[in-house]
């Protein structure tokens, strides 16, 4: 893993068809490639940059493993152009923890909650949970349980999910700020 303040630089080996460059900051850090227009951030950012933290659930946008934010707001990996995230800034679950390692708060709270067991979705769930803090959605269960909806967790882990969820929004409403994000 690269720190912060180094580029990644990554060739273009792939796909025969015309490539396209593009950069963006993935998790802080400069990241510029060329890349298949048809080809899918969700690819890049696993295949390309070796963040392998987004998985490939379902390919249609239809199970939210794929979950990262690009400029603050989530969305699913699969089903965005690579070529779209021109000039923006993606999150991914492994940009989410301090640089000394210390786990975001969102992270402590799926841990503290046993909010996982096979761990495929987890991601996912945890990209979308900062981004229903950040958007205030975790007023109550049913709120949690919406805005988390386009995430599907084949294990069945929603009740810790949603205490994950319901910790994390209580741990930002006493902190200064009120962020779960900060």
């Amino acid at each position: 893993m690269t720190s912060r303040s180094e580029e990644r630089d990554t060739p273009g080996a792939g796909p025969a068809a015309p490539g396209v460059g593009v950069a963006f900051t993935v998790n802080g850090v400069p990241a510029r490639c060329v890349v298949d227009p048809r080809e899918s951030l969700l690819d890049v950012l696993r295949e390309r940059l070796g963040l392998t933290g987004a998985k490939n659930g379902c390919d249609h946008g239809q199970c939210g493993a794929c979950t990262v934010h690009l400029d603050g707001r989530r969305i699913l990996s699969c089903l965005m152009p690579a070529v779209q995230a021109q000039g923006a800034g993606v999150t991914t679950v492994e940009g989410l923890a301090e640089p000394d390692g210390t786990p975001h708060p969102v992270q402590r709270a799926f841990l503290d909650q046993d909010a996982l067991q096979c761990g495929y979705c987890t991601p996912g769930q945890i990209m979308s949970a900062v981004a229903c803090l950040a958007e205030g959605h975790a007023g109550d269960d049913e709120e949690i349980r919406e805005y988390m909806s386009g995430n599907l967790c084949r294990c069945g882990a929603y009740p810790q999910i949603v205490a994950a969820v319901r910790q994390a929004a209580r741990r930002a409403s006493a902190r200064p700020g009120g962020r779960a994000d900060a």
